[in-house]
């Protein structure tokens, strides 16, 4: 169960870091050419691109907490940043950015950091979350 817990959840937080990611791409074109003006404050908060930006964060901030309330930290944070091989990938179709070898060499190296800490956890790491918590509680108890 916990697996599949984990998987959900940076599932729906790679969709909303991504989402948040590529509307901020979108509303910084749509807010072209960059002044400082009401117009332009206007202007960007007429883009629904931006409300896509807040709905991004928002609903990011949220399912990274429920996540850090039963994940280690280690590799939840690692995982974490999946949105950046989402974002790279999605920014190529979508806007037809270019991706090079440095670029798919740094999402490999995403991919084996999460899979190496991942390894480095113990088998039950909601056990070790849970246990690590307790004594954290019991040395905040006894000052």
């Amino acid at each position: 169960m916990n697996k599949r817990f984990y998987l959900i959840g940076f599932l729906v937080l790679m969709a909303f870091d991504t989402l948040a990611q590529l509307s901020f791409k979108q509303a910084g074109n749509a807010a072209l050419p960059l002044e400082f003006s009401f117009a332009w404050l206007l202007r960007v908060f007429g883009q629904p691109w931006i409300y896509g930006a807040f709905v991004g964060y928002i609903g990011a901030f949220f399912t990274w907490m429920s996540l850090l309330k039963r994940a280690p930290i280690g590799p939840a944070f690692a995982a974490s940043h999946l949105e950046i091989i989402s974002v790279l990938a999605l920014s190529n179709i979508l806007f037809g950015e270019h991706i090079g070898g440095p670029q798919i060499v740094g999402c490999l190296f995403i991919i084996a950091g999460i899979i190496c800490l991942a390894l480095s956890e113990a088998d039950d790491p909601l056990e070790e979350h849970q246990s690590g918590s307790a004594s954290a509680a019991r040395i905040a108890s006894s000052h």
